[in-house]
Protein backbone atom coordinates (compact mmCIF):
# COMPACT_ATOMS: atom_id res chain seq x y z
CA UNK A 1 0.00 0.00 0.00
CA UNK A 2 0.86 3.62 -0.93
CA UNK A 3 2.75 5.76 2.06
CA UNK A 4 2.15 9.56 2.98
CA UNK A 5 4.82 10.99 5.30
CA UNK A 6 3.12 13.75 7.41
CA UNK A 7 4.95 15.87 9.37
CA UNK A 8 2.99 17.85 11.93
CA UNK A 9 3.02 21.69 12.71
CA UNK A 10 5.48 20.56 15.94
CA UNK A 11 7.33 18.67 13.73
CA UNK A 12 6.88 15.37 14.13
CA UNK A 13 7.15 13.13 11.28
CA UNK A 14 5.17 9.60 10.67
CA UNK A 15 4.23 7.66 8.23
CA UNK A 16 0.88 6.16 7.05
CA UNK A 17 -0.86 4.06 4.32
CA UNK A 18 -2.99 5.29 2.04
CA UNK A 19 -5.97 3.35 0.09
CA UNK A 20 -6.76 3.82 -3.19
CA UNK A 21 -9.60 6.36 -3.84
CA UNK A 22 -8.58 8.49 -0.97
CA UNK A 23 -7.52 12.49 -1.12
CA UNK A 24 -4.46 13.38 0.76
CA UNK A 25 -6.67 15.44 3.20
CA UNK A 26 -8.82 11.97 3.80
CA UNK A 27 -5.47 10.04 4.44
CA UNK A 28 -4.37 12.79 6.93
CA UNK A 29 -7.56 13.08 8.77
CA UNK A 30 -8.76 9.35 9.01
CA UNK A 31 -5.10 8.80 10.89
CA UNK A 32 -6.04 10.75 13.61
CA UNK A 33 -4.08 14.56 12.20
CA UNK A 34 -6.56 16.50 14.37
CA UNK A 35 -4.86 19.80 13.64
CA UNK A 36 -5.91 19.44 10.27
CA UNK A 37 -9.13 21.27 10.37
CA UNK A 38 -10.69 19.98 6.66
CA UNK A 39 -13.43 22.06 8.33
CA UNK A 40 -15.45 21.98 4.15
CA UNK A 41 -15.03 17.96 4.39
CA UNK A 42 -12.86 18.69 0.95
CA UNK A 43 -15.33 20.88 -1.03
CA UNK A 44 -12.54 22.92 -1.93
CA UNK A 45 -14.25 25.69 0.33
CA UNK A 46 -12.27 26.72 3.34
CA UNK A 47 -8.19 26.55 3.60
CA UNK A 48 -8.31 24.46 6.29
CA UNK A 49 -6.16 21.49 4.67
CA UNK A 50 -3.18 23.56 3.51
CA UNK A 51 -0.21 21.75 3.64
CA UNK A 52 3.34 22.46 1.98
CA UNK A 53 3.66 19.67 -0.38
CA UNK A 54 7.63 18.28 -0.97
CA UNK A 55 8.97 19.79 -4.13
CA UNK A 56 9.93 16.94 -5.19
CA UNK A 57 6.15 15.52 -6.01
CA UNK A 58 5.34 19.16 -7.71
CA UNK A 59 5.32 17.72 -10.90
CA UNK A 60 2.99 14.77 -9.99
CA UNK A 61 0.52 16.65 -8.64
CA UNK A 62 -2.69 17.84 -10.61
CA UNK A 63 -2.58 21.59 -11.79
CA UNK A 64 -3.98 23.84 -9.26
CA UNK A 65 -7.10 24.91 -9.75
CA UNK A 66 -8.40 28.50 -9.68
CA UNK A 67 -10.60 28.15 -6.86
CA UNK A 68 -7.65 26.19 -5.04
CA UNK A 69 -5.46 29.11 -6.01
CA UNK A 70 -7.82 32.10 -4.59
CA UNK A 71 -8.08 29.90 -1.27
CA UNK A 72 -4.58 29.77 -0.28
CA UNK A 73 -4.24 33.98 -1.37
CA UNK A 74 -6.05 34.30 1.66
CA UNK A 75 -3.86 32.04 4.13
CA UNK A 76 -1.08 34.28 5.80
CA UNK A 77 1.31 31.30 5.13
CA UNK A 78 0.63 30.58 1.62
CA UNK A 79 4.31 29.50 -0.34
CA UNK A 80 5.56 28.20 -3.41
CA UNK A 81 4.79 24.88 -2.03
CA UNK A 82 1.50 25.37 -1.02
CA UNK A 83 -1.38 23.29 -1.66
CA UNK A 84 -4.97 22.43 -0.72
CA UNK A 85 -4.91 19.04 0.58
CA UNK A 86 -8.35 18.05 -0.47
CA UNK A 87 -7.38 18.56 -3.79
CA UNK A 88 -4.87 16.14 -3.91
CA UNK A 89 -5.84 12.92 -4.63
CA UNK A 90 -3.31 10.31 -3.88
CA UNK A 91 -2.28 7.47 -6.20
CA UNK A 92 0.41 4.88 -5.69
CA UNK A 93 2.34 7.14 -7.92
CA UNK A 94 2.58 9.58 -4.83
CA UNK A 95 3.89 6.74 -2.82
CA UNK A 96 6.81 8.69 -0.18
CA UNK A 97 4.85 11.68 -0.68
CA UNK A 98 5.97 14.06 2.15
CA UNK A 99 3.57 16.89 3.21
CA UNK A 100 3.87 19.03 6.43
CA UNK A 101 0.30 20.14 8.26
CA UNK A 102 0.57 24.27 7.42
CA UNK A 103 0.45 26.80 10.39
CA UNK A 104 -3.32 27.88 11.55
CA UNK A 105 -4.28 30.90 9.93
Amino acid sequence: MPKLVVVTREGQESTVEVEDGLTVMEAIRDNGFDELLALCGGCCSCATCHVMVDPAFGDKLPEMSEDEDDLLESSDHRAEISRLSCQIPFTSELDGLKVTIAPED
